[in-house]
């Protein structure tokens, strides 16, 4: 499949032992080097750009063209191209409030989360259907930010950090960052289906297409494929498949950019990025590197019980060598199987 490297080596089986290895001796060894990051907001404040766009409000851009339309007022009056938020402004976005106070500088969180099928990825649903927000860790100060989408039907790797600056780079259309789902087909896929489907399909918001198809196996009228795409528009997948009237009785997102989803890691658990994995992630999207002791710190999980590592230490697809790891390459089975466990002991209080 193609991947853009670099390629960062996930190990989700990694023991605390082996993490404690990686990164406490540095700490220990010299005193915490100075943050690369910009220092927290000084008596002339923080340009609004930034702070909004940490907070994941909006990229950069979106709010300097906010700024340019009128739509933001400080302290009731608008918004200029340059200025600056300080201790005790109120800041109005199209009329509403926002507490910017809590987009300050802090330590960069990623998650993995294994999204199951029913969850909707939004943090607030109308219908009263469970919401991915309230299945991730507390967090202190800022928010979860969820970069792309699922939708309610599509299970998998869903990405999720508190620096909106991040969510934005892995999200931009303009990064070109794609995504690969295991896909489980109805019907007898031809040679000619698979060219049209790589070539390009009108669809009603113009035309679409694969970047890779893969056959991973299946037997009678069901065929397992692995299929990437470099675009985040709703439902595409599920969509080129249709067109062709094929029918998708499973989908599952299994790679992210640089970044799979952990086996073992079930339906409804999240693994959160050390700080080795979180520099790789980003040095990939060209952000600048953190302190090794806040990325230390903000490993610690802060509701234990939501936060979940894999259990056993036998990941095929780590990478080996050069070149990005290959899901198609090993066994054909279904890649639902490891989601199909039985529930395990109650977690939290009386464990």
């Amino acid at each position: 499949m193609k991947t853009q490297a670099p390629v960062i080596n996930i190990k989700p089986y990694q023991t605390d032992e082996e993490n404690a290895e990686n990164t406490t001796p540095d700490v220990a060894a010299s005193p915490p080097a100075k943050s690369k990051r910009a220092p927290a907001a000084d008596a002339a404040g923080e340009r609004i750009q930034k702070v909004l766009a940490r907070g994941g409000v909006g990229s950069r851009r979106e709010v300097e063209r906010w700024i340019t339309e009128g739509r933001l007022l400080i302290n009731g009056i608008k918004v200029q191209l340059g200025d600056h938020l300080k201790a005790g402004d109120k800041l109005q976005l199209n009329g509403r409030h926002l507490k910017w106070e809590v987009f300050g500088v802090q330590p960069t969180r990623v998650l993995i989360y294994h999204k199951p099928t029913g969850e909707v990825v939004t943090r607030n649903d109308p219908q009263g259907r469970k919401v991915i927000f309230s299945q991730l860790p507390k967090i202190l100060k800022g928010r979860w930010i969820a970069v792309g989408r699922l939708d309610i039907n599509t299970q998998g790797l869903l990405l999720v950090t508190n620096n909106g600056e991040l969510a934005n780079r892995l999200m931009h259309p303009s990064s070109e960052i794609d995504r690969e789902y295991a896909v489980r087909i109805l019907g007898e896929v031809t040679a000619d289906n698979i060219a049209q489907l790589k070539k390009g399909i009108e669809l009603e918001d113009g035309i679409a297409k694969f970047d890779d198809i893969q056959f991973n196996g299946g037997e009678g009228a069901n065929s397992w494929y692995h299929v990437t795409v470099t675009e985040g528009r709703n439902r595409l997948v599920r969509r080129l498949w249709e067109a062709l009237e094929f029918q998708v009785s499973r989908l599952m997102r299994v790679r992210y950019g640089p970044i799979f989803l952990p086996d073992g890691l079930g339906a409804g658990q999240c693994y959160e990025l050390n700080a080795k994995e979180l520099d790789d992630l980003l040095t990939f999207v060209k952000l600048p590197l953190e302190r090794l002791e806040s990325a230390v710190n903000s490993r610690v999980p802060q509701n234990k019980a939501r936060v979940n590592k894999p259990r056993e230490n036998n990941d095929p697809f780590a990478k080996k060598g050069k070149g990005a790891p290959d899901r198609r390459n090993h066994e054909k089975k279904d890649p639902f199987e490891r989601t199909k466990r039985k529930p395990g002991p109650p977690r939290g209080r009386g464990r």
